[in-house]
């Protein structure tokens, strides 16, 4: 049976830990804080029983079975096929978490970073097997939404980016290949360019934040559940996606001519934002929240995939 070693038992590192115990794989999680570790147990069960409420995982107390909370990153990376690095966003820690885990795990074990920025050159080149490390970015929770973006050094070998992408693939995620190094990989890129249209918008009064939102929910996100943009503009014009731009280029390039600029996120303009969008609810709340979040993205997830693609 295949095992995956999970570093940081947070919230990314806890789904992660689902997903391999789901996937029926043996998983042996570890973190610093002892009181995060002790927590990482009951979570991943929780997380798997609600999973089984939407019929995503037949036997949840098996897979829970499968998810071993371990003290130290030796026993954690001990006889693993794959390590899913899940430490803070600080590239000298990453550093430090790498030189270990390549000492430590099996030579012909992959090491995956689940950095949401920060390319993989930047913490591996000075390692014995730097081949056998890249960039793993999941979007959270993984467990919900499978994609995963792979994205190697210039030094990480071919058959590393090729052995990932099986493996995410066999444990139910959608692995892509980011053919290069660009801070940020695909997603967040994506991500950051709306958002910062979303600010500048909001910012300067164009719309409140709570419509901005029902923009997506209800408008585009509905559409992008189940296609990406090209496969969009490709069903909005007869022609296809060459009518599409013969017939909204101009609209596109006038406003390329004028993008969102880094002064959305100034201080100013965030608290203006802040004010329309009123109160920051409290932690509890927001635990409330993302319990809710994640029982709807199960629930799409499901639908998801009692559907054909075409």
């Amino acid at each position: 049976m295949p095992s995956a070693a999970i570093i940081g038992a947070g919230l990314i590192g806890r789904s992660w830990a689902i997903v391999f115990a789901r996937a029926g794989w043996n998983v042996r999680i570890t973190d610093p804080s002892p009181e995060t570790l002790a927590r990482a147990p009951g979570l991943i069960r929780e997380g798997l029983e609600e999973l089984a409420r939407h019929g995503l995982v037949a036997d949840p107390e098996d897979a829970a079975g499968r998810a071993l909370a371990v003290p130290s990153l030796a026993k954690a990376v001990h006889g693993a096929d794959l390590v899913q690095e899940n430490g803070p966003e600080i590239v000298e820690t990453k550093r430090l978490i790498f030189a270990e885990l390549d000492r430590l795990a099996p030579s012909d074990c992959i090491l995956a970073s689940s950095t949401s920025a920060i390319v993989a050159s930047r913490f591996t080149e000075g390692l014995p097997g730097r081949a056998r490390c890249l960039v793993a970015h999941p979007v959270n929770p993984p467990h919900l939404v499978p994609l995963v973006e792979l994205c190697g050094a210039p030094w990480t070998a071919p058959e590393t980016i090729a052995r990932a992408r099986a493996i995410y693939d066999s444990v139910e995620q959608v692995p892509i290949v980011v053919n290069r190094e660009v801070e940020g990989f695909v997603l967040n890129r994506l991500q950051g360019a709306l958002l910062a249209e979303a600010f500048r918008l909001v910012g300067e009064g164009v719309v409140s934040p709570q419509d901005l939102d029902k923009t997506l929910k209800d408008g585009l996100g509905l559409r992008w559940s189940f296609l990406g943009p090209f496969e969009t503009i490709e069903l909005n014009a007869p022609g296809g996606i060459a009518d599409y731009c013969g017939r909204y280029t101009g609209f596109y390039r006038r406003l390329s001519e004028d993008p969102a600029g880094p002064h959305v996120w100034d201080r100013e303009n965030v608290s203006r934002i802040l004010e329309a969008w009123g109160g920051a609810p409290g932690p509890d709340e927001l635990a409330q929240r993302s319990a809710w979040r994640d029982r709807r993205l199960a629930a799409l997830k499901a639908h998801k995939q009692s559907q054909p693609d075409q």
